[in-house]
């Protein structure tokens, strides 16, 4: 039988040396992200290896603990993340991890076990107990083409002409990593949020993110007038750029700022050496939204999230009170919705 050690990526320097070498790691697997996870939520992290402590780092799937609402924990790979590769080699060593997991599930008092990988074509099931949870799909977009031809890749009303306008309109765009940059994105995330009937993420979470990641987060921020009306967040790591976060003030949609900043990230991106632009995941049944992506000239794919064991879905109760919630979200003033914000998602993940 094969030995399964377990490891802090935070502490063991080896961590770093299999995702500088590893083909599908990403950002959600750096120290930085697991750092800001930690220092806002209070989340430990722990990889499963079946490398001995004396060798080379070959493998590894990192998880969370995430406790629940009343009772019990679960281990997620990982909170907040769209997508997290289990950095494995051979159907035959993410099975062997798998399986110590499940196995560890009772002694652990874990209420469940997530995994979320993007584009392993693995055997996930059998014997290791995991099953499909719940399916997204993944926008990206090749940078390899040159920026004219990215270009003329776009969907020519909605996209491209769109810019266009943007452009020719008196428009102010800046990127960086300062608290004044910060602030303008959380204010339109708020408005974004309460559009939506849902609590922000904690301010706290985004200044974690900018300590932990330094280089490698920006802020985009589009104004008109001095105000503030559209504003993205991307993440670099290695060869991709990943568009993590946006809000806008809807009263200002016609200005076109939201694409402007995008292509403008693209540009960015394509310029820096990076390869490929993740523009993260979507709701199957966000229509809008996934449209939106594709008329970019991104390729769709499927992305699935593994359980084990699979959870039943949401009951007829369950469903009202999340309606109730936004119900409730949706009245709060900005001050009670930040707190609601700050109690809620160490509880999501």
């Amino acid at each position: 039988m094969t030995t399964v050690y377990e490891i802090d990526p935070l502490q063991d320097p080896r961590w770093s040396a299999l995702l500088g070498s590893h083909p599908r790691a990403s950002v959600f697997h750096s120290r930085g992200w697991l750092e800001a996870l930690s220092r806002t939520y209070g989340y430990g992290a722990t990889a499963f290896t079946t490398s001995p402590p004396t060798g080379a780092l070959e493998n590894g799937v990192v998880f969370c603990e995430v406790p629940t609402f009343l009772v019990g924990r679960r281990i997620v790979s990982l909170p907040f993340s769209d997508h997290c590769e289990p950095l494995a080699n051979s159907s035959e060593e993410l099975n062997c991890l798998l399986q110590y997991l499940q196995q560890g599930r009772g002694r652990n008092h874990w209420k469940y076990v997530e995994i979320r990988p993007s584009s392993l074509g693995l055997n996930h099931g059998g014997e290791t107990g995991f099953r499909p949870q719940r399916a997204y799909f993944l926008h990206r977009l090749d940078l390899h083409p040159s920026l004219d031809e990215l270009f003329r890749g776009f969907h020519k009303d909605s996209i491209r002409r769109r810019i266009r306008k943007a452009e020719n309109d008196d428009l102010v765009c800046e990127r960086g990593q300062s608290e004044a940059l910060l602030q303008k994105y959380y204010g339109l995330a708020l408005l974004t949020r309460r559009r939506h009937h849902i609590p922000p993420q904690p301010i706290e979470w985004f200044r974690n993110l900018l300590a932990c990641l330094s280089d490698d987060i920006e802020i985009h921020v589009a104004s008109k007038a001095g105000k503030a009306v559209a504003s993205i967040i991307t993440l670099r790591f290695k060869k991709s750029v990943v568009y993590k976060y946006g809000c806008s003030d809807k009263a200002h949609n016609n200005l076109a700022a939201g694409p402007l900043l995008m292509w403008k990230a693209i540009k960015s991106a394509k310029e820096s050496g990076a390869e490929e632009f993740d523009m993260g995941r979507s709701d199957c049944d966000n229509q809008g939204l996934i449209t939106y992506k594709d008329r970019w000239g991104t390729e769709r794919v499927t992305l699935t999230y593994w359980r084990s064991p699979a959870q039943a879905q949401l009951s007829v109760g369950e469903s009202r009170g999340l309606k109730f919630g936004k119900f409730v979200f949706g009245r709060m003033p900005d001050s009670l919705l930040k707190i609601a914000g700050k109690l809620i998602y160490r509880y999501v993940g």
